[in-house]
């Protein structure tokens, strides 16, 4: 792919560093998320620039004021969880598939924020996981989950949301953040080093008292929804 053989060759001065704070930070025992968090953002910082991508970002100011909550953005590319930990300053761990693990600087930083990789084949292992998540929102800690479950290929067009996705929220009782990406599929899912914009809304939350009475299917729809009538605005469409 050239983006990522053009960030190598402008980030090649720092490589050693980056592999060492890597290799370091996967001690999660001894460092807090707050630090090891910090460094994933200042790395996918550094990603970004020196792959000529320039990020766009509203909404942060909407976000709910503090943590345990649930962010649900739509899945164009393998770009959307770099403008997630770029834009998204508080610590936020994802649900990942377990498939990403075999790609290595992707392992290192699922492991450094702990992200839960989830087998889709493995029904015992994903209900293990979707309590566990479950326990950490109730104790405070943020995740993002692709509600399409994988990235839909079509640029700005969405894939259909999962109702299964919101079951940690609803179990939990914590609010739920629609996450617009926008054109966030032209930085690693096209052949090209052209300079690019790529977008990442944050959507008003979503609180319990407002889908207590909904299905997580209802609730799917409803997420995506409003991500769609951000994207039809921005695009105007």
């Amino acid at each position: 792919m050239k983006r990522i053989a053009l960030i190598v060759l402008r980030l090649f001065w720092k490589i050693p560093y980056y592999l060492i704070q890597l290799k370091r930070l996967q001690k999660v025992d001894k460092f807090p998320i707050e630090k090891r968090y910090g460094f994933i953002n200042k790395f996918l910082t550094d990603v970004a620039r020196a792959g000529r991508v320039e990020i766009v970002c509203t909404g942060l100011e909407q976000l709910p004021k503090e943590d345990g909550y649930l962010m649900a953005p739509n899945h164009q590319g393998l770009f959307d969880p770099v403008i997630i930990a770029v834009t998204h300053k508080r610590p936020t761990t994802a649900v990942i598939k377990k498939e990403l693990l075999k790609a290595p600087i992707v392992k290192q930083i699922a492991v450094i924020d702990q992200a839960q990789a989830m087998d889709r084949n493995d029904i015992r292992g994903s209900v293990k996981i979707i309590r566990q998540v479950t326990k950490e929102l109730k104790e405070g800690r943020t995740y993002f989950i692709f509600p399409e479950g994988t990235r839909s290929r079509e640029g700005n067009k969405m894939g259909e949301f999962k109702g299964g996705t919101f079951k940690t929220a609803v179990e939990a009782k914590k609010p739920i953040v629609p996450v617009a990406c926008i054109d966030c599929y032209k930085p690693f899912d096209t052949n090209t080093i052209a300079k690019v914009t790529a977008q990442v809304h944050y959507l008003k939350p979503i609180y319990p008292e407002e889908y207590e009475e909904m299905s997580t299917v209802d609730i799917a729809k409803l997420v995506q929804s409003r991500i769609q009538e951000k994207m039809d605005e921005v695009l105007g469409e």
